[in-house]
């Protein structure tokens, strides 16, 4: 009895799967075959996205892999307030006469010098020294196709340092059209010309905006008038004599005057990865000094000829550098070297 219960239920079981399996046939089979094809096509469609992936992050461990190798400024362990100066070279222009001709050069010329500036820079005709001060003295007198006449001093050849400290203590000149300036160029040029080389503005003033200091940065990323840098007022540049200064370390570069400090460049403020589009300040540059006239800033707001002589005294320039971090930078030579 107990089995054939057992076998009535079976055959019940058995006849409702049936039909159930019936009607999937008969109403559901299109759909059923268009599911099944959408699952084809999903599963194809993921191996590609999965192909794809892997390609995409091939790709992107390849650049990863050229980005750190083109990094700049990084991988650099140090203390800043633990680095000691060493005093390497300078100029207290405590003599008389021209400038000493084993610390200084010149930049002759009256090509506009790429800001349609109106001066012709002399060979030391425009340059002395005297009461304890390099001079640079502009003046209204005709030259060449230019109508003034100044100097431009650089250390290019004589003083060429890669990291350190930079001081410049200056009175600079009033006036409009004038443009005094304290700055820095690349020596070799071996990102290619301005601005892939880099540029650094230690000080710059422009007579119009009277009391107002620039110290700023170039680069291919950021140059001219989307350079990186601060304006600030600092009264009496033209009564008094100012310490303007640069810190230049292998990651950053850190502008300040009379001791208090103004502004810093972080490259990594701007990429993730720097390259030397964001900091080509890793080649050795040189100082220059120099009083433009005129020009696409100097002369934005016109010139005043009856300021006429005009001076920008400079009372020293000291250059320091850091054992520290003269170590650090041997130390990371020596490792690229071994591998």
């Amino acid at each position: 009895m107990r089995k054939r219960s057992l076998e009535i239920l079976l055959a019940a079981v058995l006849a409702v799967n049936l039909s159930a399996c019936g009607m999937g046939e008969k109403e559901g089979q299109d759909s059923k075959i268009e599911e099944k094809g959408e699952e084809s096509r999903t599963s194809e469609e993921e191996e590609e996205d999965l192909s794809e992936t892997a390609e995409d992050r091939e790709a992107s461990a390849s650049e990863e892999q050229s980005a750190q190798e083109g990094m700049k400024a990084a991988g650099y362990d140090y203390d800043r307030e633990s680095l000691t100066w060493e005093l390497v070279w300078w100029d207290e222009f405590d003599y008389e006469g021209a400038p000493d001709p084993d610390k200084w050069g010149y930049d002759v010329g009256g090509s506009g010098w790429g800001n349609n500036e109106l001066q012709y820079y002399t060979e030391a005709d425009n340059a002395t020294v005297k009461d304890g001060c390099l001079v640079i003295e502009a003046r209204k007198e005709s030259m060449g196709d230019k109508e003034y006449t100044s100097a431009r001093l650089v250390t290019r050849g004589k003083g060429d340092w890669l990291y350190g400290k930079v001081e410049i203590c200056a009175k600079l000149p009033a006036g409009l059209g004038t443009w005094p300036a304290a700055w820095m160029l690349p020596t070799d040029w071996e990102y290619g010309q301005w601005p892939a080389s880099g540029e650094i503005d230690i000080m710059e003033h422009v007579g119009y905006d009277q009391d107002v200091i620039v110290q700023s940065v170039h680069n291919q990323k950021f140059n001219g008038g989307k350079s990186k840098g601060v304006s600030y007022r600092l009264e009496g540049v033209s009564e008094d004599f100012h310490v303007y200064s640069l810190e230049w370390l292998p990651d950053k570069l850190i502008f300040s005057a009379d001791g208090m400090e103004r502004y810093t460049y972080d490259p990594f403020k701007f990429s993730k990865a720097p390259t030397y589009e964001q900091w080509p300040f890793d080649k050795r540059m040189h100082i220059l000094l120099n009083l433009a006239f005129g020009g696409n800033w100097g002369g934005a707001k016109g010139t005043d000829d009856s300021y006429f002589p005009v001076e920008y005294y400079i009372d020293y320039v000291r250059v320091y550098q850091s054992p520290e971090i003269a170590q650090m930078i041997e130390a990371e030579e020596n490792k690229e070297a071994d591998q």
